[in-house]
């Protein structure tokens, strides 16, 4: 049976001429690519490594296993070019069978500098260079499943619906020669039905995965046996789930109308760039799963293994996608292709995943007909490799809704910043509505909308790009109302659940970040917006008082806003008085009068929540953002 060597520890990394000891996962811009200054750098580094000849015989094989390097490398063993990869966010591997000695040189060298050929060149996020994701050597079996395909697993497990029963085909792919069984078991290990290779399986009264209700999970093991020997297995998790995306109904799970409203997530994290542990992606998880979230849009690229299995078990319905984005490039077709192969190869198992995200806001800059040739190959691939699941674009905010681009994939969403870049909230949803018309048939969903908010910003006073946290909620509440006039839309996901870098920008006077998540970097913050999705969306009992880090108030009187999931009366007390009494649902607010110190309690039967305000005679120039609200190039 296989083995996995970890390789993270004791690598020399060289940047500039420095060599230096470090563990992966690393990056070598996690801080540089975060603070919006000229350091930000994009260049070749490489790292270095000893390793000892694993225990293997001549019957066995080994590979090297990369988990994501970014963003693109060349891998040499023992002074030979063994491989090179272009795309710094999905796995790959290479074979080193016939190089390995006693002790072995692996030097990785990455290439993180602009140019023509390999996707992201320009987005709005920080690209960070280096091996970021974890690397090992495997040693396998000359019979193996396949580890040579697209960084793939080795089989493709395709679970249906047929009445009560679940029905499973199971693709294996071998290198050398053996027979092929497959189990397929329950969450308690029980064998529910087993078969050879592509046969079709059926398991009896078959538990649905059925999203954040029910996210039930079989295993589906293949084992490949030589002479009667078991020589390798692999194992995947799987899911049985029926989906429909109607342009009238929306989305549809298991034959129920299952809404979907959630979050688009990039992974960075301070100081360290994309270099995160599992504990990090576990954190994430648990903060989307307390907003509320039935749907994640994975944006703009490939994400850890990790997290897709968090999502398949959090019943998370997930929007997947390649970094094909912001601006086409005629030379590099071929590499937005080759990440796809690698995008459904690597996840195509996950019954969470329902879309393939062809490409996010690539109107931005303008193309010549090898844009819309490339979307054409990409959406046949994926149908033709995939026919399991639809196909998506994310449209530009002033993308035209007859754009050729509209009519290829089965689905099409828009980024759209009405309220926030542009003026004039109610636009968002003329938008969406004039899509509608124009394509009946085509299912609409919102991909982006959303705010800066900095939880030290505040004002009595919110307006448009002042980066405050009462206008990051005032706008969220007119889109929460356009998207309830709306249950048409497919699905909707917000931007975004987490600030992250983008070191070209220089807003809110904090530079290198955009500050549109519902959590702050670190992830120790939770802004105001938080707790209003988490009013609509969650079923978790809370009352939660906004402007709690605005403390400092001047004037006569004051509102204030509370956000709940249950209460449909909620009492606000000051010091001890009750101040009113306010029915309603999601959202109340109180205009409260200032006596020098305000110590609030809001009340929903047992659920209180408590706040201090303070009478000054001046406002806090703490809460004012200094200098303007913009953006710089993102070609930075």
């Amino acid at each position: 049976m296989r083995t996995f060597i970890n390789l993270n520890k004791g690598w020399k990394f060289t940047k500039e001429g420095v060599t230096t000891d470090v563990d992966v996962p690393h990056t070598w811009n996690g801080i540089d690519g975060q603070d919006g200054g000229n350091d930000y750098k994009r260049l070749v580094c490489t790292y270095a490594r000893k390793i000892a000849r694993p225990e293997m015989t001549e019957a066995d094989d080994a590979y090297l296993e990369f988990k994501g390097v970014n963003s693109s490398c060349k891998v040499t063993f023992n002074g030979k070019q063994v491989c090179s990869h272009d795309g710094g966010y999905s796995k790959f591997r290479v074979r080193v069978t016939d190089l390995m000695q006693d002790e072995n040189d692996l030097v990785v060298e990455v290439d993180n500098r602009k140019n023509e050929t390999v996707y992201p060149q320009k987005a709005d996020f920080t690209f960070y260079g280096g091996i970021y994701r974890d690397v090992s050597l495997i040693v396998v079996n000359k019979n193996h499943f396949d580890l040579d395909w697209f960084g793939g697993p080795g089989i493709k497990v395709t679970p249906t619906v047929s009445g009560s029963d679940g029905k499973v085909t199971t693709e294996a792919f071998v290198t050398g020669e053996g027979d092929v069984r497959v189990t397929i078991l329950d969450d308690k290990g029980k064998v529910v039905a087993e078969g050879g290779n592509k046969e079709e399986l059926t398991v009896k009264d078959v538990r649905l995965w059925n999203g954040r209700i029910d996210p039930y999970l079989y295993t589906a093991k293949a084992v490949l046996s030589v002479g009667g020997k078991a020589v390798d297995e692999v194992s995947t998790s799987i899911g049985f789930r029926s989906f429909e995306i109607d342009p009238e109904k929306g989305f549809i799970l298991n034959g129920k109308s299952y809404p979907l409203r959630g979050v688009c997530r990039h992974q960075d994290r301070p100081k360290i760039g994309n270099a995160l542990t599992r504990e990090m992606h576990d954190e994430d998880m648990a903060l989307i799963v307390d907003v509320g979230a039935t749907t994640i849009r994975l944006a703009h690229y490939q994400h850890d293994d990790y997290f897709y299995d968090l999502c398949d078990k959090a019943g998370m319905v997930v929007w997947a996608e390649i970094p094909y984005i912001s601006r086409h490039m005629d030379g590099a077709s071929p590499n937005a292709m080759s990440q796809m192969k690698e995008l459904i190869t690597q996840q195509y198992n996950h019954p969470s995943i329902v879309v393939w995200g062809l490409s996010n806001e690539i109107t931005i800059n303008g193309a010549g007909p090898d844009r819309l040739d490339c979307h054409k190959k990409l959406n046949d691939f994926c149908h033709s490799y995939d026919p399991t699941r639809k196909t998506v674009i994310a449209d530009y905010i002033v993308t035209r809704v007859r754009n050729k681009l509209n009519y290829v994939p089965d689905v099409v969403s828009y980024n759209l910043y009405h309220g926030w870049y542009l003026p004039f909230f109610k636009l968002a949803g003329v938008k969406l509505d004039r899509f509608r018309k124009a394509h009946p048939n085509t299912p609409l969903g919102l991909s982006e909308y959303g705010a800066e908010a900095m939880p030290n910003l505040h004002s009595e006073k919110p307006r448009r790009m002042d980066n405050t946290e009462e206008f990051q909620c005032i706008f969220h509440e007119k889109y929460l109302d356009i998207i309830e006039a709306r249950p048409y839309l497919w699905a909707t996901h917000l931007w975004n659940m987490f600030d992250f870098a983008a070191d070209a920008r220089n807003q809110g006077g904090e530079p290198g970040m955009n500050h549109k998540g519902l959590v702050t970097f670190d992830r120790k913050t939770k802004k105001d917006s938080f707790y209003l999705y988490k009013a609509h969306w969650s079923k978790d009992p809370f009352i939660h008082i906004c402007g709690k880090r605005f403390v400092n108030r001047c004037g006569e009187s004051t509102k204030v806003k509370v956000y709940s999931s249950t209460a449909t009366e909620v009492e606000l007390y000051n010091n001890g008085k009750l101040v009113g009494k306010q029915t309603g649902k999601y959202k109340f607010e109180f205009v409260l009068p200032l006596e020098a110190e305000n110590k609030l309690e809001a009340k929903c039967g047992d659920l209180v929540d408590t706040s201090l305000i303070r009478k000054v005679d001046s406002p806090d120039p703490s809460y004012k953002m200094h200098g303007k609200s913009v953006n710089s190039s993102w070609e930075k």
